[in-house]
This record gives structure tokens, C-alpha cells and sequence, in this order.
């Protein structure tokens, strides 16, 4: 569908879910990918040595995306080792779902240092990269959360609204200099995170979902290469919504 031969693409949280579909989609049409991963080491290898037999290339790094001097080596790793990044996708998160009256304050800022921190301290260590080679993608992954809030989950949704704010703001700053940045919203994707919701509650979200079912990665990593691909140059600082019409 998309030809990213000779592209070079960073997915952050790439061994599993959506990053690992990510991954595969961006290699499957002819890019070099990236990825970097927190603790799914045995994932990483796997998806590494799927592609190696194919003749792609792709590499997993090792970092904790909340920790700004972890993020800052590995990145230096990744442009060293690939030369160059032509896109990012900011892909990594986590949930610490609980009601507001019973969540810990360490809930709250591990939420928040990974998705909203992480966002911000992989895109710090690319943007003078994107800015000297005069072009750039950056797709941060945000949800449908961060745009209608879900109860037991102030800590996501802050986190994913976070993630819109910053990158309409970091659209101002740099769309003059050919960096496009964009949001992708899922709604409810069919990945391990819905495996431990009970089919009674399950079969209640399908219901309320115009498109009568669960989104798939898939439906995810096709919107990413659109907003990566030379067809979305125009468009900036916008959230794009998958979610089978929840938001409409």
C-alpha cells in the first residue's frame, strides 16, 4: 500500500500490541525499523530474527523511555548504528487503571512518566536530527481517553490529552521547517490489554461501538503509514481517530 523503501522508522514500545504490528507494517513495505522496548526482551528477539529471515532489517534497543539519560544513549545508538530516522512513532505506554480516590500517587506518575515524559524525551533527543536533515515525521500515539476521559482512568487520560496538547504545540514550532507531527486516537483495539476484561463487559463496549466490534492492530498501523507516508505532507498538528465511530 505504501513504499518506505530506503526510510528509516523509530517505534518506541515496539515488541508487543500495537508496536510490534507498528514494526511489522513499516517493514513489510520496505522500511528499515527501530525499535526500542522496556522488558519484553524475549519479544524483541523473536520480532528481530522473524524479519532477519526475510532479509529486513530490524533492531530492538533496550530503554526505559521515562528516563531522559536512558532515552538520550540509545537514541544516539539507533542514529549511529541506522544513520539516520525518518520518522518516529511514539507508540509506548502503560496503564495503572484505578478510581481517583484510590489511586496511589505512585500510579500517577508512573502513567505519566511514560507515556507523557517518554513522549517528550524521545522527541527531544530526534527534533535536531529532523531539523538538520530539513525533514520529519513524528506520530505520537494518544486515545480516545485523552478526548471524552474514562472513569478509573484520570491518570491515562491525563497522560493521552497530554499528548495532544503537546503536539499541537510542537506543531507550531517546527511545521515551518518540514517536521510534521501528528496524533493517532484509538479506540478499544483487540490487544492483550482487553484480554482481562470480562466478555460481559467486553460484549457492553462492542455495543456501544457504531462498527459492532473491536478495533485490530492492524487498523492502527495502517493509519500510522498513511500520516508517515509523502501523501500527508500537508497535514499537521491534527488527531487522527480510529475508533469505529465510539467518538462520533
Amino acid at each position: 500500500m505504501f513504499d518506505f523503501n530506503g526510510k528509516n522508522i523509530l517505534v518506541t514500545g515496539g515488541s508487543r500490541g500495537i508496536g510490534r504490528a507498528l514494526v511489522n507494517a513499516f517493514a513489510s513495505n520496505g522500511a528499515s525499523v527501530a525499535f526500542i522496548y522496556g522488558r519484553s526482551q524475549e519479544e524483541a528477539v523473536k520480532l528481530e530474527e522473524e524479519w532477519a529471515a526475510k532479509g529486513v532489517r530490524v533492531k530492538g534497543y533496550q530503554a526505559d523511555v521515562s528516563k531522559f539519560e536512558s532515552v538520550k544513549q540509545v537514541v544516539s545508538e539507533i542514529i549511529k548504528d541506522f544513520g539516520k530516522v525518518d520518522v518516529l512513532v511514539n507508540n509506548a505506554g502503560i496503564t495503572k487503571d484505578g478510581y481517583m480516590m484510590l489511586m496511589s500517587e505512585d500510579n500517577w506518575r508512573k502513567v505519566l512518566d511514560v507515556n507523557l515524559s517518554g513522549t517528550f524525551n524521545v522527541t527531544k533527543q530526534l527534533l535536531t536530527h529532523f531539523l538538520v536533515n530539513k525533514k520529519g515525521k513524528i506520530i505520537n500515539m494518544t486515545s480516545v481517553g485523552g478526548l471524552v476521559g474514562a472513569a478509573g482512568q484520570t491518570n491515562y487520560a491525563a497522560s493521552k490529552a497530554g499528548i495532544i496538547g503537546f503536539t499541537k504545540s510542537l506543531t507550531k514550532e517546527v511545521a515551518g521547517k518540514n517536521i510534521n507531527v501528528n496524533c493517532i486516537a484509538p479506540g478499544y483495539i483487540a490487544t492483550e490489554m482487553l484480554d482481562t476484561i470480562p466478555d460481559k463487559i467486553k460484549n457492553g463496549i462492542i455495543g456501544s461501538i457504531p462498527a459492532s466490534r473491536l478495533g485490530n492492530v492492524d487498523d492502527i498501523a495502517n493509519a500510522a503509514m498513511f500520516l508517515a507516508s509523502d501523501v500527508a505532507d500537508y497535514i499537521n498538528g491534527q488527531v487522527l481517530v480510529v475508533d469505529g465511530g465510539l467518538t462520533a
